[in-house]
Parts: C-alpha cells; structure tokens; sequence
C-alpha cells in the first residue's frame, strides 16, 4: 500500500479536484494523492435553485470517482490529526500517510449543534434548509405551507458561512413565488440575520435593498437563530442585547452557522490566539464562540505562516474573503503557481487578491451578479452594470455554471 505522496491533497471537493487537475496539467509526472472518504459529489451552489422549485437535486450529483482527476491516487479514508514536523497525517483508522508537499481543502463544516432542536426537525413542520442534499428539495414543499396571511422565516448566522448570499437567494425566490400565487402582500416574509447589513459592498447592498422594498421583507438585524421548535412552530433567536426572541412560522429556512471541520481546528496548522500564541481547540470537543480555528495561511500567497511545504484554499482556509466556488477558481491557480515555484526552488510569485463573486438570485429569471475583492471593491466581469438584476445573469446561474463546473472547473481547465 503507497503511504507516501509528492504531493497530499486533504479534501475531493471543488478545491481538492481543481488544484490536483490543475497541478497535472502543468507536470503529467506529479506523484498525488487526495485523502477523501466521499463517495458522492456535489454542485452545491444549484441547492438554491432547487430549493425554489427550479432545477432538479438529481443534477447536482455524482459519484466521487467519476470526477477524480486520472493520474491521482484517490485514498477513501478521514483524517484524524497532522503531524507537519513530520510531513505526516494521520487517517481515522490509524494509517499514517507521508508527503513533500500538503494541500488542506476539506471544505467548511455545519455546526447544526448550537441550533437546539434544528437537526432534529429538518424536512417536518416547515422546518428546512438548502445546506443539505436531501432537505433542498423539502425546501420548495415547505413554500407551499404558506397561506394568505402566514408567515416565513430566513436566517442567516453571524459566522462566516459558504455562498454568504445563499439565505438571501432563497428567501428572494420563494417571496416572487408568493407574488405568483397571489398571497405576497397578505405574507410575513422575514430575514432574521446575525450580521448588520444586507451585503458586505455597497453598490450591491443598494440594489439588494430595493428587491427588499419589493418584496416587503421585514429585515432583523444582529438575531442569530439558538432554537427551534418544530411541534409549536416557533423559532427562537438571541439578540445582540442577549434577549431571546420568539417567532412562529408557518416555514422556516436555515442557515446554519459554520466552522472550520473539527480535526482543523483542533491542529497544529488552525489559526492560533494571537495573544497567547496557542490553539484554543485543542483538546476540546467545540470550537469556542466566537473562535474560528481556518487553516493559517498567507492570504496572498495561501501558503501556510508556519510550515512552509504546505498551503491551504477553499473554505477552510483562513482568507477573509467570501467563502464561494468563484473564489475557489482564483485562488486555485494561485496556489498551483507557487507550490510548483517553492518546489523547484523560485521566488513565489502567485498573488490572490482576495476575489469572491456571489450570484444572488433575486427572483424567478432575475439575478444580480456581485463580483468584489479584499476591500470590497467591485471587480465585475462583464461591461455592464452587474448590479441591476438581469435575465442574462439568471441563465448563466443556472445552465452555464454547472456545465462549467462539471466540465472545466474540476478538469483544472477553467
């Protein structure tokens, strides 16, 4: 059995795939391995869609293998601890793998944990969330609980979480859904938000605000979600202030907070407490609140601060940027060129500037194309304005992506 890697990718998500396709395209004779005990594969960023009534959850499904770059070693194991000071990690059934070089891109994890009662009632009651395969499609069944006078509610928690828009896009479908069947103006449509604004760069925030004059959504801003009760309807959230406050709901769609994975965290690569010097995760079942333990990385370079042979991108890596598949596709090729420079000795000279780009549906053929930076400055695309919602936008979402990401982002061609 092979234990040793030139390379060791730690994750087979978008990340993982992307940086080992990429990394072959550029030597064919690179020896790499992908630590990843998934057996299916998934186009997340389509859940929206699905939960809106508007595309098939089948389509955003595949087995793990048939998207394994050829010329890799797939290893279907977990990792449980990593050893840097002996370029080792070590997997969940105790094997122990050996590399020069380590990519860590398992992706980000849901904390469904610090919602009480959540988990327990997803897919009854009303009780949903686009955030796992087999509840995206219980999402739009959820809608149709909706009457005349009901009311539904959208959270969003105030950790960073992946596709930041996602409890935006749902919420935005299912209220032009309401408009459709007549019973908008008569509905309660609520976002409850940990944060403070409704989007991060102000020239997208001020076109967001518009669809939510439209639509009559009642905006709560600083409530994070702590319970659920699914018997009674009732959502209970904590303000700023620490005052618990009740909801009913006739649907409820989640967002749950989110985390680096546990084993991330509780490693020597999280990022540390800066005035101690130490993890604060280790030894501990939980993260603390408040406390996000990314992989520590050079937000420019992804290469880690400490040990130099190994770099992180994806979620899990600790750049403030959004955590979406678009900034995936940057900083990937970022990575590749500056592993492959560190391995032959040159100056890494691969720069990530920090881009992330958020599609935000804002209805049925409606979409508002966000596209910023580190600073959240807008770094658009195309030679229009993207911040006025387009039917052009829409289509792109939904046909042109998936095909991309199926056919090119993950054969490190796009």
């Amino acid at each position: 059995m092979k234990t040793h890697f030139q390379i060791l990718i730690v994750g087979g998500g978008n990340a993982g795939l992307s940086a080992a396709s990429q990394l072959l395209l550029k030597d064919s004779s690179l020896d790499i391995g992908i630590l990843d005990p998934s057996e299916k594969h998934y186009y997340q960023p389509a859940w929206t869609l699905v939960g809106g009534g508007t595309f098939d959850i089948e389509d955003t499904e595949r087995t793990e293998a048939s998207v394994m770059p050829d010329g890799v070693t797939w290893v279907k194991k977990g990792v449980e601890t990593f050893e840097p000071e002996q370029n080792q990690v070590s997997c969940t059934d105790q094997t122990k793998y050996t590399y020069d070089y380590l990519i860590v891109a398992p992706g980000i994890q849901l904390d469904w944990f610090k919602i009480k009662g959540a988990k327990e009632w997803l897919g009854k009651n009303g009780v949903t969330t686009n955030y796992l395969y087999q509840y995206a499609p219980y999402t739009y069944e959820a809608s149709k609980l909706v009457k005349a006078g009901g009311k539904a509610l959208f959270t969003a928690p105030n950790t960073p979480i992946k596709c930041g828009g996602a409890p935006q896009k749902i919420m935005y479908l299912l209220a032009d859904n309401f408009r459709k069947r007549g019973i908008l103006k008569e509905t309660g449509v609520h976002f409850y938000s940990g944060g403070g604004v409704i989007f991060g760069v102000k020239k997208y925030a001020e076109a967001l605000q518009k669809v939510v004059d439209r639509y009559g959504i009642k905006t709560h801003w600083k409530h994070n979600l702590v319970e659920v009760d699914g018997a009674n309807k009732i959502a209970y959230f904590e303000n700023e202030k620490g005052e618990r406050v009740a909801e009913t709901f006739d649907m409820i769609h989640i967002t749950p907070p989110q985390s680096a994975p546990d084993f991330i965290k509780k490693s020597p690569l999280a990022v540390v407490d800066s005035t101690t010097g130490m993890n604060p995760c280790l030894g501990q079942d939980h993260i603390p609140p408040g406390y996000l333990g990314w992989v520590d990385v050079n937000k420019h370079t992804l290469q880690h601060n400490k040990y130099s042979n190994i770099f992180s991108c994806g979620d899990v890596a600790s750049t403030p940027n959004a955590k979406t598949g678009a900034a995936i596709r940057k900083q990937v090729p970022v990575l590749v060129e500056n592993l492959l420079a560190l391995k032959k000795g040159n100056e890494m000279a691969g720069s990530y500037n920090g881009y992330g780009s958020c599609p935000l549906v804002t209805g049925y053929g409606k979409l508002i194309l966000a596209e910023f930076d580190y600073d959240n400055n807008p770094t658009e695309t195309f030679p229009f304005n993207q911040a006025k919602e387009r039917w052009s936008m829409f289509i792109l979402k939904k046909y042109v992506l998936p095909w991309l990401y199926w056919n090119r982002i993950l054969t490190g061609k796009a």
